[in-house]
C-alpha cells in the first residue's frame, strides 16, 4: 500500500504565508530559512487544514489571518496522492463560518489524510505535567478511534455538569448527581480499557523505535497509573459515592480518570527523576515515532510527517542518527530549520525535496 502524500499546497491570508504554490515530494522535504520568516506558519497551515486547528495555543481567527490581507478569510487549496490518484482538500473559513472540501464535495465525517505533529519542545511538558501527559495520549488515541473520542466527549460533559451541581448545590443536586454517576462509571470502564490497549499495542514500537534511532539499547517503558484499572461499573460508581462528601466540600469531583497519569520509566527508574534532558528528548520523540509506527503496521494509517526544528534539541550525533532514521522510512516528512550544520546533513540526503523560505516567499522550490 502506498501512503498518502501531500502534493502541493497554497494558502492566502495565513499568517505571513505568501500565496506561491509549495510543491512537495513523496519523501523528505527540508524546509530552510531563518527564524521568524515562516517555516513553522507553513507546517502549521498543513495541520490546520488537515486537523481543523493549529497546534499552537491560543490561535483564534485574528491571530491566523494575515495582517496584509485584503479580504478577511483564509483560503487553503491542496493536492494528495492517494492510492496513486490526485485528490484534492480545500478549505475557506472566516471569523463566523468554515467549510472544508474533499475533491469538491463536502467533507463529512472523519478527513481521509492525516497528519502528525513533532515539537521537540513538548518533551519538557511532557516529562513535567500530568495533564500535558493525559492531553497527549488522550489526543493520540483518539486520532484512530473515533469510539474513544466519543467516549471521552461523553465523560467530561457528565463531568461537567457534575462540578456545576458539586460547586452551586441546587435543591436534590445529590440525586442528578448519583443519576450522572451511572454514566461516569460506565464510560470509565471503557475509556480505562481502551488505554491500557493503546499502551500495550505502543509499548514494543516504543522500545524499537529508540534503538532504530538512537542506536542505544534501553528498557522504555511507560506506566498507566490509574486507581480504576480492573473495577466493574458498579466499583467505579460505588467508589464516586464514596467520595462525595469531599466533593461537595471541594465543590468539584476529586476522583475519577480524569485524575489519571502515564509515568514514563527509562531503565527501570522514573523519567523525571532518573533521565537528563537529553535522554527525556530521545524518549519523547521516540514515543511520537513509535505512535507513527502503530499508526501504520496496526492501522494501515499513513500520516504526514511534520517536524518542527529539532536541532537545537538534540547533539549532533542525535540528529544524525535521526536523519539516518528518515531516510529508511517509508511515509513523508517535512523538516524545518534554521541551523546550517543541520542543513548541510539534511542537504546530502538524495532526493530530498529542498524549500527555501524567506519573509514568507518560497524562494526555490
Amino acid at each position: 500500500m502506498s501512503h498518502p502524500w501531500l502534493e502541493k499546497i497554497k494558502v492566502v491570508n495565513f499568517r505571513n504565508i505568501s500565496s506561491d504554490v509549495i510543491t512537495f515530494g513523496n519523501g523528505i522535504n527540508c524546509i530552510f530559512g531563518d527564524n521568524g520568516n515562516g517555516k513553522t506558519n507553513i507546517l502549521e497551515a498543513i495541520n490546520f487544514l488537515i486537523h481543523k486547528k493549529s497546534f499552537r495555543k491560543n490561535t483564534a481567527f485574528p491571530q491566523i489571518l494575515s495582517i496584509d490581507c485584503e479580504e478577511s478569510e483564509i483560503i487553503f487549496s491542496s493536492v494528495f496522492v492517494v492510492e496513486g490518484e490526485r485528490k484534492t482538500l480545500s478549505a475557506k473559513i472566516s471569523s463566523d463560518s468554515s467549510s472544508w472540501f474533499y475533491n469538491q464535495e463536502p467533507l463529512r465525517g472523519k478527513n481521509p489524510v492525516s497528519c502528525i505533529f513533532i515539537n521537540p519542545f513538548d518533551s519538557y511538558h511532557f516529562f513535567n505535567s500530568s495533564t500535558f501527559r493525559r492531553k497527549w495520549f488522550d489526543e493520540h488515541i483518539s486520532l484512530w478511534d473515533v469510539d474513544y473520542k466519543k467516549k471521552l466527549r461523553d465523560y467530561h460533559q457528565s463531568l461537567k455538569f457534575r462540578n456545576t451541581l458539586l460547586a452551586k448545590k441546587p435543591s436534590y443536586f445529590l440525586d442528578q448527581i448519583f443519576a450522572i454517576d451511572e454514566n461516569l462509571a460506565n464510560v470509565s470502564k471503557l475509556i480505562i480499557e481502551k488505554r491500557c490497549i493503546f499502551l500495550n499495542e505502543i509499548s514494543d514500537f516504543y522500545k524499537k523505535t529508540f534503538k532504530a534511532i538512537f542506536s542505544e539499547e534501553n528498557d522504555l517503558e511507560i506506566q498507566y497509573e490509574s486507581k480504576m484499572i480492573g473495577l466493574t461499573d458498579l466499583e467505579i460508581k460505588n467508589i464516586l459515592k464514596k467520595n462525595i462528601e469531599k466533593d461537595k466540600i471541594l465543590g468539584h469531583t476529586a476522583y475519577g480518570i480524569h485524575k489519571d497519569d502515564y509515568t514514563p520509566y527509562f531503565n527501570g527508574l522514573r523519567s523525571f527523576d532518573y533521565c537528563s534532558l537529553g535522554q527525556q528528548k530521545m524518549s519523547y520523540l521516540s514515543l511520537i515515532f513509535a505512535y507513527i509506527e502503530l499508526l501504520r503496521y496496526k492501522y494501515r494509517v499513513y500520516p504526514v510527517v511534520l517536524i518542527d526544528d529539532v536541532s537545537g534539541e538534540l547533539d549532533k550525533e542525535r540528529w544524525g542518527n535521526l536523519i539516518n532514521y528518515l531516510k529508511i522510512c517509508k511515509y513523508q516528512v517535512l523538516i524545518t530549520t534554521a541551523n546550517e550544520s543541520f542543513q548541510k546533513e539534511l542537504e546530502k540526503i538524495n532526493g530530498a525535496t529542498k524549500i527555501l523560505v524567506a519573509n514568507g516567499r518560497i524562494l526555490k522550490n
